[in-house]
């Protein structure tokens, strides 16, 4: 896959799965529990199915911090400052690394996608998400306002967190299906799409 990114992307099957995953970004403007989101999800999909590897790690990053973007001008207040404090930039940044780092571990879903595995990969995806962003809190804790829980450990953070959790979980195991499933019934009409990646 020596082609450009933007060359890669334009072709229909990639441009399928980028279509998707916007879809599933643009849920996220709709009132959901917090944490439900699609952004484990959307970061197994893209490693499972996009052909180029440069592609199935850009797209979820730039749909997902668009959408972000998007938040937190729609929304306003805590959602904003994201973006605009130094204190909350850290951790957003820590979240993107793990959401590339999602996206390399869906690489062994690769022509072996099943319920089972895309199951597996969900929890251990959505466990992968709670330990690495609640411990960008716990690293920021200090200078954050509102986070005493995790300014008295790492274990607290953590505890803290655990009602949070379950809803990774159910927003993951929902998007997946979604996104996986849909994707399923997209290849069994259109031929093109039949390839192990596209």
């Amino acid at each position: 896959m020596n082609r450009p990114l933007s060359d890669a992307l334009l072709a229909p099957g990639p441009l399928m799965l980028a279509v998707m995953i916007v879809v599933a970004a643009l849920s996220r403007f709709l009132p959901m529990p917090p944490n439900f989101a699609p952004v484990v999800a959307v970061a197994l999909f893209a490693g499972a199915f996009f052909a180029h590897r440069g592609l199935a790690v850009a797209v979820p990053l730039l749909v997902m911090a668009l959408s972000d973007l998007a938040l937190g001008l729609v929304r306003g207040g805590s959602f904003m400052e994201y973006f605009t404090s130094s204190v909350y930039a850290p951790s957003l940044l820590i979240n993107y690394a793990c959401m590339a780092l999602i996206v390399v571990l869906a690489y062994g879903l690769r022509g072996r996608v099943t319920g089972g595995r895309v199951l597996g990969y969900s929890l251990a995806g959505s466990v992968v998400f709670f330990a690495v962003s609640n411990f960008a809190v716990w690293l920021t804790a200090m200078s954050v306002p509102g986070h005493a829980a995790c300014m008295a450990g790492l274990m607290p953070c953590y505890v803290a967190a655990v009602p949070f959790f379950k809803w990774t979980v159910l927003g993951t195991l929902f998007y997946s299906a979604l996104l996986f499933g849909g994707f399923a019934m997209l290849r069994a009409r259109i031929p093109m799409l039949r390839a192990q990646t596209v």
